[in-house]
């Protein structure tokens, strides 16, 4: 039955979001530690482990995104959304009582399947909100991101000094009480009128990135979308790496860079956004925020001294407008049942992204950041970062002027 959208369905929505997050970062503080005692405290067989966990996570994600977003554009975004929050729950309560390795691998397994419901939610804030808005929106959906990857380290680390399995019931805990409140509070935002067939062809992880080409306003701006990704990948994986080595950060200087990061990422994508597109239009908004993205990642790769990188983050932060109002020029593009789809593929490229974009952050870094490294460059993943982001300023600044000669009145 359809009914009304309410502002609780939408902020429900959002915490879902906050939980597919945080249910990431719950588990950084004390998967590390929970490995290790599985392998009797060997270090680098842990280390090893770890690694295989993460990738494994992306990748299931990147198979499964897609497929979450076809099945909501199938059988509605409430259906999918209340099951996955629901396996959510279920997996969390194995990987608090895993008993062996294995288990826990199994378990980090549907962890990355039931986070691809990212997708769907997404798809629901496009159905319930009018396209001049879908920018704001996206800047909340960047916001719960924020939110859940500040809360989630945190309660993290505080429960796993109780319990390196206390984490783990905590999220199932609260995905189960989301699914309780969303089963009686949350309405279809898809109409039956307005579903498609389920394909496995679109469903396809690389099927569904190939539909992506079809418009060349939504391959342009997908590619776009991919060089910030990787950016972004970049940053994340070599933050801790770099600022230890070129400042002496200890974990807790870290942790604080990263609350001010996403403070300062809340406030940009919460509030601003909403007010700089409706003064400027996407179009414009998508270059400014590049500009900013690409002189950000080169004066992180040339601070020297501690402090500047605080100096740095606010305008910094600024790139934050990218990502909303792309996504709402992208969602013009697509009808009404095929939003789910077109998040689901996104999905799968970020979580592509989290794949090779680490790769490249961390081997840039340990070829040319050590001391005695020729030529020693410190700042190169960073580089890297504005690199790509410069390129998807060029792709963006190209399509949006091939679009102006075919439209009097570009938005």
């Amino acid at each position: 039955m359809r009914t009304e959208p309410r502002n609780a369905s939408v902020a429900f929505i959002m915490i879902v979001l906050v939980l597919d997050t945080l249910g990431i970062g719950v588990v950084i503080p004390v998967l590390p530690r929970l490995i290790e005692s599985f392998v009797h405290g060997d270090l680098a067989a842990a280390s090893h482990r770890y690694g295989i966990f993460i990738a494994c996570y992306a990748v299931m994600q990147f198979i499964f995104a897609p497929i979450v977003g076809g099945l909501s554009d199938r059988f509605g975004r409430r259906t999918v959304i209340l099951t996955s929050l629901a396996g959510a729950a279920l997996d969390y309560i194995l990987l608090a009582f895993a008993p062996t390795l294995g288990w826990l691998f199994v378990g980090r397994i549907f962890a990355g399947m039931t986070g691809a419901s990212f997708s769907a939610a997404t798809a629901y804030i496009t159905d319930v909100t009018p396209p001049e808005k879908r920018a704001a929106s996206f800047g909340m959906i960047g916001v719960a991101f924020g939110v859940g990857f500040i809360i989630g380290p945190a309660v993290g680390g505080l429960l796993g000094g109780v319990s390196l399995r206390a984490p783990f019931l905590l999220a199932a805990a609260l995905n189960f009480l989301n699914f309780v409140y969303g089963f009686f509070v949350l309405p279809e935002s898809l109409p039956k009128d307005k579903r498609r067939a389920f394909s496995w062809r679109r469903a396809n992880s690389f099927g569904a990135m190939k539909n992506l080409a079809r418009s060349p306003v939504v391959l342009g701006l997908t590619a776009t979308i991919v060089c910030g990704y990787l950016a972004q990948q970049i940053l994340q994986c070599t933050w801790a790496l770099h600022t230890e080595a070129r400042f002496g950060w200890k974990p807790i200087d870290v942790g604080l860079s990263l609350v001010v990061v996403g403070v300062t990422s809340a406030a940009v994508q919460g509030g601003l956004v909403k007010v700089v597109v409706a003064r400027l239009g996407e179009r414009r908004v998508v270059l400014l925020g590049l500009v900013f993205s690409v002189a950000g990642y080169v004066a992180l790769g040339l601070a020297n001294r501690g402090w500047l990188i605080y100096v740095v983050l606010v305008p910094f932060a600024l790139g934050g407008l990218v990502e909303p109002a792309t996504k709402a020029l992208l969602t013009r593009e697509v009808a009404a049942n095929e939003q789910g789809e077109l998040q689901g593929s996104l999905g799968s490229l970020m979580s592509m992204t989290s794949i090779v974009g680490p790769l490249i952050g961390t081997g840039l870094f340990a070829r040319f950041a050590p001391e005695g490294s020729s030529p020693h460059v410190p700042g190169a993943a960073f580089f890297a970062a504005a690199m790509l982001n410069a390129l998807g300023l060029i792709l963006a600044a190209r399509l949006f002027s091939t679009l102006r000669k075919s439209a009097p009145t570009p938005r």
